[in-house]
């Protein structure tokens, strides 16, 4: 097999616009400008790029920064536009990385040389861990090689000046925004948003006035760190909170409008679990054999600094055990738990999960889906649900809006979301405002969406706790070592007319996924890995006709959305415990949240456009540790111990989505080795469609297919892919300017007893008396029709006369 040198190895993304306007605190410009050139490299632009680049490049000129005398010693340079920049081989790496991500949102992560964006949302994220102003300054400056510009100082105080001020505080399932600073609470009430949210009881209400509390003994001591002193003072000498409530529906707008980005109080939101004596405890604790790993502990420790649990998000990489994670934050809240996950799958797998790494009885969790309704006994428990049974706004069946209505008016110590990505979603997010919880944690490996409303999460969930670098956990052996390559696939010649053409628009993915150069790249590959190499394949195609012919022809099992909770089930045992079931076909329900772990190789044949998520979770199916190192050959043949495949024709509108799809990955420190001798040319008829006449058959049975060829399946966590399809080019004709265009003429059944269309209607007996409401009825559509008739026959007399 022959192959190109790596695409995009250690490549840079493209640069992103760091402090927009959504996030700007003032009307300051965050870059230096100007100047004498650079004595490093990294940071010299030359003027063809300050030409062609206008405002950006001088914005991208650095050359004012001033190096420090030591710098070689120091591993990142801070720009004045908030980047900064970290050299992985640096001997302070792990103490500057460990640093950066807390306080900064990372955008690159290749081999050598990391970038990094301070935002105030990262900001709000860092002193949300515990982190004080003063201490982000000085340790930034510490490691920095250049000296702080003023601008970045300005900006870390602006973004983490009013956190700890304002609290939102769930009692007894209703909701109170709370600050010992009553300015504060005038404040945000003078905003129009939270104004219309607030919840007023009487009249004296309508003003500023708000209930006043003592504050706990010890939440003044909890957050003193984030105040000014004269913030301080006034909290010692007041001892009184101060509280309005507010509308629960009302609660994510509110959260919206508090965000940096806006009112700039960013919500605090802890849960003092063990002073809450009005919630029942649950009886659960980690299982001795449950050992996390140093990032894992290292995740909850940012979720539980201060003795309370904060919401906010933790992101690992797939297979690098989010579970565990989620399992562990459980047991140290010891509250009851609604658990959420995208499919009945994976919430069996959560179940499993629970009981495998906690001491949670059997009759303490519960499953709720279409198939199974559940419940727990006692006053505590855990429900694994998914997220289309709670925020379904349909007709329930009457057990199940029983069980709706419990998950409703229950306060609930951990809101547990898996896949956090998809809860932007404008269906998904309606469990936020359903449930009430006290914390929230979300789990996720791929915090990025097309549709750019991943920022949300911000105020539906949290910040940003936790991000491991994924390079880091495969050189330490906590995944699996991937080698990711892309495979080019020649058309042959015939299939290739057909995509030139202008009346095969809709067919054109069809006729791409079905390449028969692509089939028998996907057959050799099969062959290589299944018999000599004992391998574990998973086949991805989102085109459910080529997913279906290729699983057929191939004689392999297949899943996908149709398919039955059941044969799903049964399907993924055989494939785990079977030796002769050495493949699998999935469609884009196995993208999420199904655990695979024998699996080893992916094969990719077909793909949902350019989403980078789906390509970095479908990576991740793979991504389970496979060995420990010693076990693995240093630089040897058994280097690599996992592979990820994916099948692009040439010449085709692949080419361009593969490349988009791979920039995450790519980000992370992914690269792609380029293929293009697969099958090796001497392999013969022993391939299928080695002859034209089976290529040409194969083509027939494709254009035959119609639109069904080119169509994609289509689940409820695609709607992050929706702002593609804002505008589509479709080819008409006159005849669909007639208005029957897109009708069929169908002949059906109906009736009672009748619904497998058999039988026929029985005709009503004209010696019957008929009710007088049906009389009128039949009178008034006779006078109609015959009123239609003079009128047509009067308008063709019209155009007689024009004409």
């Amino acid at each position: 097999m022959s192959s190109r040198p790596d695409r995009a190895k250690g490549r840079q993304s493209k640069r992103h616009k760091h402090i927009g306007s959504q996030d700007e605190l003032s009307s300051k410009k965050f870059y230096a400008t100007g100047g004498e050139e650079d004595e490093e490299e990294l940071l010299v632009f030359t003027e063809e790029q300050d030409e062609e680049g206008g405002d950006d490049g001088k914005k991208r000129d650095f050359s004012k920064l001033d190096l420090k005398l030591d710098h070689v010693n120091r591993p990142m340079w801070v720009c004045a536009d908030g980047r900064i920049f970290l050299e992985t081989f640096s001997q302070l790496y792990k103490q500057a990385y460990d640093f950066l991500i807390a306080i900064a949102e990372p955008v690159c992560r290749p081999e050598s040389l990391h970038e990094y964006n301070l935002t105030p949302h990262s900001l709000y994220a860092a002193v949300s861990v515990g982190l004080e102003t003063e201490t982000i300054i000085t340790v930034l400056d510490r490691l920095s090689k250049t000296k702080l510009s003023n601008d970045i100082v300005d900006f870390i105080r602006a973004s983490t000046l009013n956190y700890g001020k304002v609290k939102l505080v769930l009692k007894k399932n209703r909701y109170f925004v709370e600050s010992p600073f009553p300015e504060v609470l005038q404040s945000l009430l003078r905003d129009d948003v939270v104004a219309r949210a607030r919840i007023t009881l009487n009249q004296a209400d309508m003003g500023l006035n708000f209930s006043v509390s003592k504050g706990p003994s010890e939440g003044g001591e909890a957050h003193q760190e984030f105040l000014a002193e004269d913030d301080l003072a006034a909290v010692t000498e007041e001892k009184e909170v101060h509280s309005f409530e507010i509308d629960p529906a009302q609660v994510e707008h509110v959260k919206q409008r508090c965000l940096p980005s806006a009112l700039n109080y960013p919500m605090l939101e802890e849960y003092d679990f063990r002073n809450d004596t009005v919630n029942p405890d649950l009886n659960i604790e980690l299982k001795p054999q449950a050992q996390p790993r140093p990032y894992q502990e290292k995740s909850l420790s940012k979720m539980f600094g201060n003795g309370r649990a904060r919401s906010g998000i933790i992101v690992l990489p797939c297979g690098a055990g989010k579970s565990l994670v989620g399992v562990s934050a459980a047991c140290r809240i010891r509250k009851s738990v609604l658990c959420l996950a995208t499919n009945a799958v994976s919430v069996d797998q959560w179940a499993f999960q629970f009981k495998l790494w906690s001491t949670v009885r059997d009759d303490q969790i519960c499953r709720f889906t279409s198939d199974s309704k559940e419940r727990f006994r006692g006053n505590a428990g855990v429900v694994v649900a998914t997220y289309n049974m709670v925020a379904f706004g349909g007709k329930r069946s009457e057990e199940s809006e029983k069980i709706i209505e419990e998950i409703r008016n229950r306060e609930w110590g951990l809101l547990l979301m898996d896949e956090v990505h998809v809860v932007p979603a404008h269906m998904f997010r309606k469990v936020i405002s359903i449930t009430k919880s006290h914390c929230k944690l979300g789990l996720t490996a791929t915090l990025v969406r097309e549709d750019e409303r991943i920022t949300d999460l911000n105020f539906l969930i949290g910040p940003k706790l936790y991000e491991a670098n994924w390079l880091d956990l495969v050189k330490q052996g906590f995944i699996a070592n991937v080698q990711c390559a892309e495979v080019w696939c020649p058309m042959t010649k015939e299939f290739f007319a057909e995509y030139v053409k202008k009346d095969n628009a809709r067919r054109r993915q069809g006729l791409y996924v079905m390449n028969p150069n692509k089939f028998r790249a996907c057959e050799f590959l099969l062959r290589f890995h299944e018999q000599q190499r004992g391998d574990k394949i998973i086949v991805f195609s989102d085109n459910l006709f080529a997913l279906r012919e290729y699983a057929t022809k191939l004689r392999k099992p297949c899943i996908y959305g149709a398919t039955s909770h059941q044969e799903r089930t049964h399907i993924l045992n055989a494939f785990k415990h079977n030796p002769q079931v050495n493949t699998v076909f999935l469609s884009k329900v196995g993208d999420n949240s199904i655990d695979i772990p024998e699996a080893n190789v992916i094969i990719q044949i077909s793909s949902h456009a350019g989403s980078r998520r789906q390509e970095a979770q479908r990576l991740g199916r793979i991504l389970r540790a496979k060995g420990k190192p010693k076990d693995r050959g240093p630089g040897g043949a058994e280097e690599f111990n996992a592979f990820f495949y994916s099948l692009v024709s040439t010449d085709t509108q692949e080419m361009y989505f593969s490349t988009k799809r791979q920039q995450f990955l790519i980000d992370q420190g992914y690269s792609f080795k380029v293929l293009t001798s697969i099958p090796p040319a001497d392999t013969g008829p022993e391939l299928s469609y080695f002859n034209k006449n089976d290529q040409l058959d194969l083509l027939t049975k494709v254009l035959n297919a119609g639109d069904e060829a080119g169509g994609i399946e289509q689940l409820e966590e695609d709607v992050d892919d929706i702002t593609q399809l804002k505008a589509r080019r479709t080819i008409g004709s006159m005849s669909a300017m007639s208005g029957a265009h897109g009708m069929v003429y169908m002949e059906y059944s109906t009736g009672r007893g009748q619904g497998s269309g058999q039988g026929k209607l029985k005709k009503r007996d004209p010696n019957k008396p008929r009710h007088a409401l049906f009389k009128k009825r039949a009178k008034n559509a006779r006078y109609g029709e015959f009123d239609c008739n003079i009128r047509c026959s009067m308008k063709g007399a019209l155009v007689d006369l024009v004409h």
